[in-house]
């Protein structure tokens, strides 16, 4: 099954809408650690990109790009470097090609991974999104089924419940941080839950 350029704006429109359904929640979460803002910086970011892809034109590769670009752009908190980092690695990862094996989202996740590490300097264990990344990109690299990929996202999200946070906003709080689950890890997981979609439905 190929994943084309049209399928690529469909995952950003995905994207998008997720997070506006989600917003609430997300900011919810935020609210317990946090500035209580995650869910707006995400809904906003991922419309900016999904905006940014829906008028790109080009290959994977440019798409990927644009929306780095409109979710940069629309966040300036430190989620918006984060996630146009690994947007381009995705990018990246997809190629300047019109169409790939539906299959090949598993690099783009491991790719999104990657980016998230390089920018944002974190390591697994410190409550922040990547909690939810790294093990998804694991099950990825793995050749894991696409809902074995959601559910080692989802666990790493919960897992951040048990977490100290030693990183981000969320590390003034010490040990007051115990028992929530990091925001970012959350959204981070509904967001590889829908490129598992996009595997299965591709």
């Amino acid at each position: 099954m190929e994943f084309t350029t049209g399928d690529l704006k469909a995952l950003f429109g995905a994207f998008s809408q997720r997070m506006a359904a989600e917003r609430d929640r997300l900011c919810a979460l935020d609210g317990v650690i946090g500035d209580a803002d995650h869910g707006i910086a995400m809904e906003q970011g991922m419309k900016a990109a999904a905006d940014a892809a829906q008028a790109a034109e080009g290959t994977l590769q440019d798409i990927f790009n644009a929306a780095a670009k409109g979710f940069l752009n629309a966040v300036g908190a430190s989620s918006g470097p984060l996630y146009a980092t690994a947007l381009l690695r995705a990018g990246k990862a997809a190629g300047p090609r019109a169409s790939m094996p539906s299959g090949e989202l598993r690099a783009v996740i491991a790719a999104m991974r990657d980016g998230i590490v390089q920018r944002g300097k974190a390591e697994p264990g410190q409550k922040t999104m990547l909690d939810t990344w790294a093990p998804a990109a694991d099950a990825a690299v793995n050749g894991q089924s696409a809902d074995a990929i959601a559910a080692a996202a989802r666990h790493g999200a919960e897992a951040t419940r048990d977490m100290i946070a030693t990183v981000g906003r969320a590390s003034r709080l010490g040990e007051r941080s115990l028992g929530h689950p990091d925001p970012g890890a959350v959204s981070a997981s509904m967001l590889v839950e829908e490129i598992c979609n996009a595997i299965k439905t591709a």
